[in-house]
């Protein structure tokens, strides 16, 4: 039986609707072990034949069979396997890969079966003996002769195991000698049980087949039997399979390594707009960390401030019910009972609930024969006090009260030597009627704390810190209203602050609100806000340069396709499919935007440094930049994004790229 048959093989091309003919009812059989010589001169229809054989070409009429099995109406993928698995191709002009190895040209046919990687390397390294050049096996095709070029080829063709070689004019760019060494090496391919079909031109070329078939505008014009088919020893074949992606991976590697100089620069390029995004992200970490920890280094975080809520306008937001019970702050009206502190008590994650007094009006200090008069506050030290700053003693217990530097110092020059000293402390209080009343009693002094940064050394308006117990009692002694001002709550957790807000916030006592708070939380969230816009929009104005890299990866992915027209060519020619070619460009591109991405980090976390070192002394050896897990994986995936995105357009082209074309390219 026939390995191979043509029934009436009709083709034709068109100049618009004007029809040329190019072959004209061709019926041929081949067999196993047959050295046919396809004879005719250029303009035949050999080479139109032979492309229709391999099945590059499917505009035709008539059908090809192979092994009883007729392949004009086989699906694309189906067609991609049959070159895989039943055609070797050699061509005149060689078309070897310029950037790979002999070795890697002869790998690029085993990817497509299922040997293994030790296994293909071993049937590499026996057909580059087979072919006599298992010396050159480490050069590029640039080193080579044309006559070694054409049996890497030939090596490339048997790779895979096919049962026909097709070789286009095989020794038409050779000399006498290599032409015979090839020919010679065509006959043993066919001795070994093989079908070789060589469209040739020269009658010395043909006569060294088993058969000739002259070929003639179309048509044949003779068909010489010069000897028999060489005998048929049947032996285990290589399986083809799809190449992987991991191979395609590889290739894409071995030319991005090869066009290393041109891809570093790109790589660079795409780079510095990365590293500017991560850079100025990072530095909206690190200014937000700086501001927060600044704000709670004064205050202490877990802590909401309370007060009664004074409207029964439900509908006015916390900030606006705020401000109305700011306004009766210290009045019986605003001021907190045990009912209010109890409910407070009750919610989930709260750790404390502090009743607080905060008393203004005018008062005097007086010490020995100094007194220090003016608007005072007297306030409760609570759980925000927590990180206030003594420069002498400690915070108050009962009893003892807590006094700003330059109160004290308006008591005496030596203001530290006042701790333990008793002095007495007069103050405004009001009785739950409103009616003012006033106390005046003896406290020790516990500490001096330091002024706030803004009072410059004084105070227009002073305050005085001491514990609950000592305040209530102090307003028990005058009948006052000893009713709380407003409470301090304290979350187990920062993370909880919110939760306890949303909670307060929600209670109610006759069907109204009871509650409005104030937080740091607030703050902290603004500043976070603030910060965040502004490294976001520095971040976006960096990445416009990475539109920029984008059109550099689509040029330099389209430079590439035209460079490798005729690799792309021979892929598809050895059973390569379509979405082969798109990956090994994607996949190039890919291997781009990582490497961009990797040099970006490297750039960023030196900037980091850098700047962090040169700012140290002035924020108190704070880190102003401070790049996160989040940032560097940001930055890796939109290289990656961009490098997909960029190469969509060219790898599609590639794709799509008509074979026989890609092979005949310049």
């Amino acid at each position: 039986m026939a390995v191979l048959e043509l029934k009436n093989i009709r083709k034709s091309y068109f100049l618009g609707k004007e029809e040329f003919p190019v072959l004209k009812g061709i019926d041929l059989e081949f067999e196993r072990g047959d050295f046919v010589s396809l004879l005719g001169e250029s303009g035949g229809g050999k080479s139109t034949l032979m492309n229709i054989i391999g099945g590059l070409d499917r505009k035709y009429e008539g059908d090809v069979i192979v092994d009883g099995i007729a392949q004009k109406t086989k699906k694309e993928k189906d067609m991609d396997a049959y070159r895989r698995d039943t055609i070797g191709f050699i061509f005149q002009s060689f078309n070897l890969v310029s950037y790979l190895s002999v070795l890697d040209n002869i790998l690029i046919s085993l990817k497509m079966t299922n040997l293994s990687d030790k296994e293909r390397h071993a049937r590499a390294i026996e057909l580059t003996k087979q072919v006599g050049l298992y010396e050159h096996r480490k050069k590029n095709p640039s080193q080579l002769s044309g006559g070694q070029k054409q049996r890497v080829a030939i090596a490339r063709a048997l790779a895979s195991d096919p049962e026909i070689i097709l070789a286009d004019e095989p020794t038409g760019a050779l000399d006498s000698q290599n032409t015979k060494e090839v020919l010679a090496l065509l006959r043993e391919i066919a001795q070994s049980g093989k079908t070789v079909i060589v469209v040739t031109h020269s009658q010395e070329v043909a006569d060294y087949g088993t058969r000739i078939i002259r070929l003639a505008d179309g048509q044949i014009t003779g068909d010489e039997r010069l000897k028999p088919a060489y005998p048929v020893e049947s032996h285990e074949r290589v399986q083809s399979k799809a190449l992987t992606y991991r191979d395609t991976f590889r290739t894409a590697f071995k030319h991005f390594t090869h066009s290393w100089k041109i891809n570093l620069l790109i790589a660079l390029g795409t780079a510095i707009g990365l590293f500017s995004v991560i850079f100025f992200l990072g530095l909206g970490n690190g200014a937000t960390k700086y501001m927060n920890d600044t704000i709670s280094s004064n205050v202490n975080p877990n802590v909401v401030t309370v007060f009664k809520r004074t409207t029964t306008d439900n509908k006015l937001s916390n900030e606006q019910a705020l401000q109305q019970s700011q306004q009766e702050l210290g009045t019986s009206t605003g001021n907190l009972d045990n009912d209010h502190l109890n409910k407070l008590k009750n919610i989930d994650h709260v750790k404390k609930v502090e009743p607080t007094y905060s008393l203004s009006g005018m008062s005097s200090l007086k010490y020995n024969d100094k007194t220090k008069a003016g608007l005072f506050t007297l306030d409760t030290w609570t759980e925000s006090n927590i990180n206030d700053e003594y420069a002498a003693g400690a915070k108050p217990k009962d009893g003892e009260i807590a006094l700003h530097t330059a109160d004290a110092k308006a008591l005496n020059a030596d203001y530290k030597s006042l701790v333990g000293k008793t002095v007495n402390f007069t103050f405004q209080a009001k009785t739950s009627n409103g009616t003012a009343v006033q106390v005046s009693k003896d406290f020790k002094i516990s500490g001096i704390l330091k002024d706030p940064e803004n009072a410059a050394g004084s105070s227009s308006s002073s305050s005085v810190i001491a514990t609950y117990n000592t305040i209530k009692a102090s307003l028990s002694a005058v009948d006052a209203d000893t009713n709380a001002t407003y409470a301090v709550v304290t979350a187990d957790k920062v993370d909880n602050v919110k939760g306890v807000i949303s909670d307060i916030q929600a209670l109610k006592v006759d069907g109204n609100k009871a509650f409005v708070t104030f937080s740091t939380t607030s703050i902290l969230d603004l500043v976070t806000n603030i910060t965040n816009i502004v490294s976001y929009v520095l971040a976006a104005i960096a990445g416009i340069s990475l539109i920029v890299s984008i059109f550099m990866i689509v040029v330099t992915t389209y430079m590439s396709v035209a460079e490798r027209t005729k690799e792309i060519g021979v892929i598809r020619a050895l059973g390569g499919r379509k979405k082969d070619i798109s990956r090994l460009f994607t996949s190039e591109s890919l291997i781009l935007g990582v490497s961009s991405a990797a040099i970006a980090i490297v750039l960023a976390y030196a900037g980091q440094a850098l700047i962090n070192k040169a700012l140290e002394s002035f924020l108190d050896g704070a880190n102003i930049v401070q790049i996160s897990t989040g940032n560097v994986i940001f930055a890796i995936i939109v290289a990656i994004l961009i490098a997909l995105l960029a190469s969509l357009a060219p790898s599609g082209r590639a794709a799509r790229l008509n074979t026989i074309e890609a092979l005949s390219a310049e």
